[in-house]
């Protein structure tokens, strides 16, 4: 058994089945427990690892459904039920293993293959499932629709998840079971022993909601695939991957959506689970194309002792907009194509390493683009402050330094265009250029638009080519002043 420090000494936390035969039970002190059996081996208890544990195991039992989760109740509660727990909301999910009855017999069965023991219970609230589960003498039991009552009767108060004061006080006035509050008037007991415990009642008996929520979010769509014997061979493991994206697609086209996120989960025989995630960078239901994108990925699936169920989920879904084939068809082909070559460079890179740009609403050439990552949402807008006609008139150059470089400049005329520029020690004699462009700063950005010196932050951008046709985007930094030299710079080099 282990046992932890709390208050008042040294306390049982969990017993096996020898330790609970000689009468030991969670919450009892070292002292005592060692007086009812005194050749005791004990244990640190140790939470974390618990929490852990019990992580891993709500993760395997998504085999089973979707919607899992561990039970918080811990401390008093799980001593008072025997141990810890967990939730499994299986409606909708009991005819692919034969109905409640047989899911119940295979869950069991699993774990005891595992050296877990359990004790399970199917009831049509959350309440009366953990008071079934943790206080009936059977295994695993099926509370009938609308028959909680029945089958809270008899069980005792603790199944209510009430604090030990609780419970003690109910059974110094004789009330240990459930079924003794069935019939009490409520306004003493909540004067005596507060709201909780009617609260608790109610939502056992289903008069009252218990709202859950599951340990990770429940996929807008899923498909499953169980195997009669257990698959290792990676030929079988890819086969099985496509059945379920044809099946999984189908789904999609039928709802018209596309899947951005889709994992695969592959439930091992010894109760561990492989998990492949891939993403998209927009919508997309091909099964050609996602199949490619798991390909990358399954070589490295370690299938362990084999393969039982796999399940594939598309986590994260969004509508697909119909294409008008007939109309701009070499344009849609051609955004179809790239987006499968950033699907594909992303989940083989991993997204952080692909990136794009986005327009963003400012005239500053730094401030007109942005970096984010290939697999994000596409904006839904891009607004630019310049229109199309515009842009397409302002030629902006292939790369862009990163920051200004200032440079020496000759012009005939102190507001004219160079004639000639130095780039630290070599000369470039300039040959044609087109300008200015000017750009002034942004002045909604700045602490004080009425800035005097705003003046001397506006941009005349040229478009120069020197004698060896090599061409670049260079400016003028503030408006023409007598006496006061003008500020040049190298922005960008267009080839």
């Amino acid at each position: 058994m282990t046992v932890t420090a709390a208050h008042g000494g040294v306390r049982v936390v969990s017993v096996d089945h020898a330790a609970s035969a000689a009468g030991i039970a969670p919450g009892l002190t070292l002292a005592e427990s060692h007086a009812l059996c005194p050749g005791l081996t004990t244990a640190e208890a140790d939470p974390a690892a618990d929490r852990k544990a019990l992580n891993t195991l709500a993760d395997w039992c998504g085999r089973y459904t979707p919607w899992t989760a561990v039970d918080e109740s811990g401390g008093w509660a799980g001593s008072l039920g025997g141990g810890a727990g967990l939730w499994l909301n299986i409606s909708g999910c009991a005819h692919l293993f034969g109905g409640e009855a047989a899911l119940l017999e295979d869950l069991i069965e699993r774990l005891r293959r595992f050296g877990l023991a359990a004790t399970a219970a199917v009831a049509d609230t959350p309440g009366s499932a953990w008071a079934v589960a943790r206080f009936s003498a059977e295994t695993a039991e099926i509370v009938p629709p609308g028959q909680q009552k029945t089958a809270l009767a008899p069980l005792p108060i603790a199944g209510l998840r009430v604090p030990p004061p609780v419970i003690e006080g109910l059974g110094q006035v004789g009330l240990r079971r459930i079924g003794d509050l069935l019939e009490m008037p409520r306004e003493p007991l909540t004067a005596r022993f507060g709201a909780l415990l009617l609260s608790r009642l109610d939502q056992a008996l289903g008069r009252k909601d218990e709202p859950l929520s599951p340990r990770l979010p429940v996929p807008a769509m899923a498909a499953r695939l169980a195997f009669a014997e257990p698959i290792a061979r990676a030929e079988d493991i890819a086969g099985a991957t496509r059945h379920l994206l044809v099946d999984l697609c189908a789904r999609l086209t039928a709802a018209r959506q596309g899947g951005r996120r889709l994992e695969l989960a592959l439930y091992r025989s010894d109760g561990s689970v492989a998990r492949i995630a891939i993403g998209t960078s927009r919508p997309a239901r091909d099964p050609d194309h996602l199949m490619r994108l798991f390909r990358d990925k399954l070589d490295g699936v370690d299938a362990g002792f084999g393969i039982e169920i796999a399940v594939l989920a598309a986590t994260v879904v969004a509508p697909v907009a119909p294409i008008q084939m007939a109309l701009g068809a070499d344009r849609a082909a051609r955004s179809e194509s790239l987006s499968r070559l950033i699907d594909r460079l992303g989940n083989r890179l991993k997204p952080a390493n692909v990136t794009r740009l986005v327009e963003c609403a400012s005239h500053q050439p730094e401030r007109s683009q942005r970096s984010v990552t290939a697999l994000a949402d596409p904006p839904a807008s891009a607004p630019s402050p310049a229109t199309a006609d515009e842009r397409s008139r302002q030629s902006r150059p292939l790369s862009l330094l990163p920051v200004p470089e200032p440079i020496e400049v000759i012009a005939p005329v102190p507001d004219g265009p160079p004639v000639l520029f130095r780039r630290g020690r070599r000369p470039y004699r300039v040959a044609m250029a087109e300008g200015p462009e000017r750009i002034g700063p942004e002045w909604w950005l700045e602490n004080d638009g009425h800035d005097p010196e705003r003046q001397s932050r506006i941009r005349d951008y040229y478009r120069i080519e020197d004698s060896d046709g090599r061409r670049f985007w260079v400016y003028r930094e503030g408006l023409y002043r007598p006496g006061v030299p003008p500020r040049w710079y190298l922005h960008g080099l267009f080839a």
